[in-house]
């Protein structure tokens, strides 16, 4: 794990956790040894951060002075609580799991009264939650490649059963028509495509990047978008 993802998890587990908070339950939290918790803790109090407490006894995060007070109107903590339980339906379990790490991160900051607000909002379903979408392919790859714009080659299965293999050039993720869709170029068709994740069977990084290309390429995309019709899906 990188060390800043490493120290941004340890700060996002003394946030949320009632403190004090043992260095076994941190440890447990960010996957890592006392030994390194001990280390990363110093770290973050060299860097700024007030951390009461020691080995043996808890540690307390009194104040984090990189990240300053979070105020939300009630209709605004509304409006995050509803879109992050909005997330399980598009079948991306680790997007999922990000929001709700980044709420619970936006809730931590709240004043007290708006804390109870956003554990009490009005805007909810009292339905059972739609079934998750069956997502096979490896979200956080197709993420990587939009992220550093780089080739994949997929193994794809279209609605009438075809199976071709391709390279595509990933521009973005959407969550349409209760799919999750993947916006790519085509390079075997030569022309921009919707790909739904679900009939991504395969993908791996072809070892190649279209990053030159990607600001003529959104270019065209947005000129496809202002005529008639738009990508094929695929």
């Amino acid at each position: 794990m990188a060390r800043t993802d490493r120290l941004m998890r340890l700060m996002d587990a003394l946030r949320r956790l009632p403190a004090p908070v043992t260095a076994a339950r941190l440890a447990a939290e960010t996957d890592i040894s006392r030994r390194q918790l001990y280390r990363d803790i110093a770290t973050l109090r060299a860097g700024g951060a007030l951390i009461d407490g020691e080995a043996g006894v808890g540690y307390r995060l009194t104040e984090d002075p990189a990240l300053p007070p979070q105020s939300f109107s009630r209709l605004e903590i509304e409006a995050l609580v509803l879109a992050v339980g909005e997330l399980r339906q598009t079948g991306d379990a680790m997007l999922e799991e990000a929001g709700r790490t980044a709420l619970a991160r936006i809730i931590a900051t709240l004043a007290d009264g708006q804390s109870r607000q956003a554990m009490h909002t009005v805007l909810r379903s009292f339905h059972p939650p739609p079934a998750r979408m069956d997502v096979t392919a490896d979200m956080e790859l197709l993420r990587l490649a939009c992220w550093e714009e780089l080739a994949l080659d997929v193994r794809y299965r279209d609605l009438g059963e075809r199976v071709t293999r391709r390279e595509v050039w990933p521009l973005g993720i959407s969550y349409s028509d209760g799919a999750l869709k993947l916006l790519a170029w085509c390079c075997l068709r030569q022309d921009w495509r919707v790909f739904r994740a679900a009939g991504i069977e395969d993908a791996c990084l072809s070892g190649r990047s279209f990053r030159p290309k990607r600001v003529s390429l959104l270019r065209d995309y947005a000129a496809s978008q202002a005529g008639p019709g738009g990508p094929v899906k695929a």
